[in-house]
């Protein structure tokens, strides 16, 4: 009987003395992906001039298009990995009046070719 008083009560003390992040770290925490995953070589695929249809062809749909800024559309990424801490990326594609594409800014560089064929 003594033997189950002390098989109980020392976890319990061992988890109020370390704050319960121990039992934090038990609980399973399950991956969280939200808005557009884009990877470099997609990005690497833009031009300079391309249309807003052939950018969407290429990125996919944006998360987010201002109502007062439709030029601008916002690709954001966040990511959650079980307990680590979150991650999140964001690609900024600007587009001219006449809907062709200016230029990208980000956590993403252009590719080499981003400026081809102009001269």
């Amino acid at each position: 009987m003594r033997f189950k008083k002390w098989f109980v009560a020392i976890p319990l003390a061992l988890t109020m003395l370390t704050g319960c992040t121990l039992a934090e770290k038990l609980v399973y925490r399950i991956d969280i992906n939200q808005g557009n995953y884009v990877e470099q070589q997609a990005v690497d695929q833009l031009k300079f001039g391309m249309t807003k249809e052939q950018v969407r062809y290429v990125l996919g749909s944006p998360m987010l298009v201002e109502n007062g800024y439709p030029n601008t559309w916002y690709y954001i990424y966040h990511h959650t990995k079980g307990h680590h801490d979150p991650i999140q990326k964001n690609l900024f594609v600007n587009f001219s009046e006449t809907g062709t594409l200016l230029n990208v800014e980000g956590d993403f560089p252009t590719g080499d070719a981003f400026f081809e064929g102009l001269n």
